[in-house]
């Protein structure tokens, strides 16, 4: 299978930190090519030149990154939306790929979601937090699609 993964950053950083661990990418990669046979796994991220150390690892682990320009708010807030980048690379790359996991609890990401179910193309939706994500994605029609990276912990976390 060709395979392809689509990756929300942010929202598997902040999901994961909001529950105590750390993720680690490498591990997590590997993950995805044993699990479901990820050839590519895009990582739509906000770029901060500060992290670049961050970006080389991201690299080395076998992500493609996609860097999006942020805004620093006055308080010191990064904000690096992503959303659309993350929608139009699926869209560009839907030919390219058999079948699509998307990870994200984001319900922006919802109709990206249901277009690949329809499409055929959608394998699972791996959400970062089972306690705390979009109702949108609780819907009945894609409930069989639903994993969650709580599962996961014990094999993708950082090792302290």
């Amino acid at each position: 299978m060709n395979n392809y993964a689509f990756i929300d950053s942010q929202n598997v950083y902040l999901s994961v930190k909001s529950q105590g661990w750390e993720i680690d990418w490498k591990r997590f990669r590997v993950y995805l090519k044993e699990k479901y046979d990820i050839e590519k796994a895009f990582l739509f991220i906000g770029y901060v030149s500060a992290n670049i150390k961050l970006y080389k690892e991201l690299d080395k682990a076998g992500f493609i990154c996609i860097f999006k320009s942020v805004i620093i708010s006055r308080d010191g807030t990064i904000k690096g939306n992503v959303d659309a980048e993350l929608v139009l690379t699926a869209m560009i790359e839907i030919n390219n790929y058999d079948k699509a996991i998307l990870v994200t609890g984001d319900g922006d990401f919802h109709c990206l979601a249901e277009h690949l179910r329809t499409k055929r193309k959608l394998t699972v939706v791996l959400i970062p937090n089972k306690f705390k994500y979009s109702a949108l994605f609780k819907i009945k029609i894609l409930r069989p699609y639903i994993r969650f990276m709580n599962d996961l912990r014990n094999k993708i976390k950082k090792a302290p």
